[in-house]
């Protein structure tokens, strides 16, 4: 082979080479590239099913929370309306119906139980001779406009005896209201048939109204569920003979006691004495202390003397809650603990201050007492609550700081 040919040869093999190389490079790069695109195609696809997957789960989340409050609602009104069943079946017919008895707290009976009682003798039309209420204390006034039969509790049974099987019965359900029937409500229920001379009788018992409002208390029903479900009324004061007290023609009326909302503590208890104090500068005040083991609210004492006198002496379990309800009703204002009392001045007519410092027990009562005191237009109701003062550094240091230099108590 001349050199001529061989370099034509070599040329040939040359060109061939690099044909199929740069096809071979070509090919490889076209793969590579094409299985970079594919991963990130893969990895764009995989993000998109993740963000989908999350947006998936986010309305599957808030469907499973209002299925859960579906479920929750569903419970409440069908306990609800089983409880509605229930009075349907006490109140239908004519036999006598024992409302009652009422051993648990005050404010509940007089901010709750009294309005519910309303409420189902006029959305019933109860015949009011048909009603025998049964509360302790002479606080038979408080039923006055429903039925004028009321049996007191202290009839039946003594005070002692009484407090024991009071504390008994809290302390077997674990609370001392009153949700199912106790051996001592099915007692006293048939002591006053007996006394009574009924025969059949049927039961309207506060755990129907526990029952009821329990939804309400707990933040899970509106203001206007209660308003559906009571009936609220100006109360009048009883007539007891209170002359041994000497009353002064003006005074205020307080009733400071131990609750979860104003704790037995030595910085509270400086407090109160300080208010009281300022109080008594102003105007007499009558302290509604009792003296009686009624329940668990023990009451704070203060030195008495001068412009304070106290009603300890002068107070029995048979009429206190009456006694005391009319002295509140003669008052110039009422101050005391928020509950009991504080919510049954307005309804007389005078004007109350509820004193607190911890609130976390009281906001579906405080949110129905202001909504009900505006509407019924008795005394105003004004809540204090005392642990304000702490962090702004302040105390109740003089009458100036408690009632104002130029305004009198109201």
């Amino acid at each position: 082979m001349n050199s001529l040919t061989w370099q034509r040869f070599d040329s040939l093999a040359r060109q061939t080479k690099r044909r199929v190389f740069a096809g071979t490079r070509r090919s490889v790069k076209i793969a590579r590239n094409r299985t970079s695109d594919a991963v990130v195609q893969s990895t764009g696809f995989l993000r998109k099913a993740v963000r989908r997957l999350r947006n998936i789960r986010k309305p599957l989340v808030r469907w499973r929370y209002r299925i859960h409050r579906v479920h929750e609602q569903w419970g409440t009104y069908r306990d609800e309306w089983r409880v509605e069943r229930e009075i349907e079946r006490v109140v239908s017919g004519t036999a006598p119906i024992i409302v009652g008895p009422w051993l648990s707290e005050v404010g509940y009976e007089v901010l709750y139980w009294v309005p519910f009682v309303r409420w189902v003798k006029a959305a019933f039309r109860i015949d009011p001779e048909r009603l025998f209420v049964v509360s302790r204390g002479g606080v038979g006034s408080w039923y006055a406009d429903i039925t004028s039969n009321y049996t007191d509790i202290f009839d039946e049974i003594g005070l002692a005896e009484f407090s024991v099987r009071n504390i008994e019965r809290s302390d077997r359900e674990g609370t001392n209201k009153q949700f199912g029937l106790s051996e001592l409500d099915r007692m006293l229920v048939d002591r006053i048939r007996m006394r009574r001379g009924l025969d059949d009788v049927k039961v309207l018992h506060p755990s129907l109204m526990y029952r009821l409002f329990k939804s309400f208390w707990s933040g899970h029903r509106p203001l206007d569920f209660l308003d559906s479900h009571t009936r609220h009324a100006r109360l009048v004061a009883p007539k007891f003979d209170l002359r041994a007290l000497a009353l002064p023609d003006e005074y205020v009326a307080v009733k400071f006691y131990v609750a979860r909302s104003l704790p037995d503590i030595l910085a509270n208890r400086a407090l109160l004495h300080t208010l009281v104090d300022a109080i008594a500068e102003r105007w007499p005040v009558v302290l509604l202390d009792t003296g009686l083991d009624l329940d668990d609210h023990a009451d704070y004492t203060f030195q008495h003397g001068g412009r304070i006198m106290t009603t300890r002496a002068h107070l029995d379990a048979r009429t206190n809650l009456g006694a005391q309800t009319q002295i509140i009703a003669g008052a110039r204002a009422f101050v005391g603990t928020c509950g009991s009392l504080a919510w049954l001045a307005p309804m007389l007519g005078v004007n109350s201050t509820a004193v607190f410092t911890d609130a976390r027990f009281l906001h579906s009562h405080l949110h129905a007492a202001r909504r009900l005191f505006h509407v019924l237009g008795g005394g105003r109701f004004s809540p204090l609550d005392l642990s304000a003062l702490d962090p702004l550094g302040l105390t109740l240091a003089s009458r100036q700081v408690v009632l104002g230099q130029a305004q009198p108590l109201p």
